[in-house]
């Protein structure tokens, strides 16, 4: 190994980015069906599991800034899959008829990306894989 591929190889900067772009192909495919990005559809998941979310909280969730939520939220307004319900000065999210009959959909598309993904890494090491990038993530979140 030549000095190059050493520094590219212990790079968790470009490892963690190039295994993410591997995985965002891998997902984007799995997803195709949906009509939904894999991003838009993880969304939808949380509103699932938590009907009446806030923005914030959404955006806390999934780590991402107020503004990119808003357009997510916007964009899933547009499809009819999520409408908004506001409570004084709290704005709360929910699933429509339409969204909840995708979300019932999206769980086969989960399926297959994790059976895509096992069956390349293994079920021990795509769990392992998961739970130290979960932790390092919080971590990083904390150190910064």
């Amino acid at each position: 190994m030549n000095i190059d591929d050493s520094i590219l190889s212990s790079c968790l900067f470009f490892t963690s980015n190039r295994f993410a772009r591997s995985m965002t192909k891998m997902a984007e495919d799995a997803f195709a069906k949906a009509g939904l990005s894999p991003t838009y559809s993880y969304v939808l998941v949380v509103i699932h599991q938590y009907p009446g979310i806030t923005q914030k909280e959404l955006s806390d969730k999934l780590s991402i800034a107020p503004s990119t939520s808003t357009r997510f939220i916007d964009k899933l307004e547009e499809k009819l899959l999520v409408t908004r319900k506001s409570e004084w000065k709290e704005t709360h999210i929910f699933l429509t008829d339409e969204g909840m009959a995708l979300y019932q959909e999206l769980n086969q598309y989960f399926e297959t990306l994790y059976g895509q993904y096992v069956s390349l890494l293994g079920k021990e090491h795509s769990e392992q894989l998961a739970k130290l990038l979960h932790e390092s993530s919080e971590l990083l979140k904390k150190g910064m």
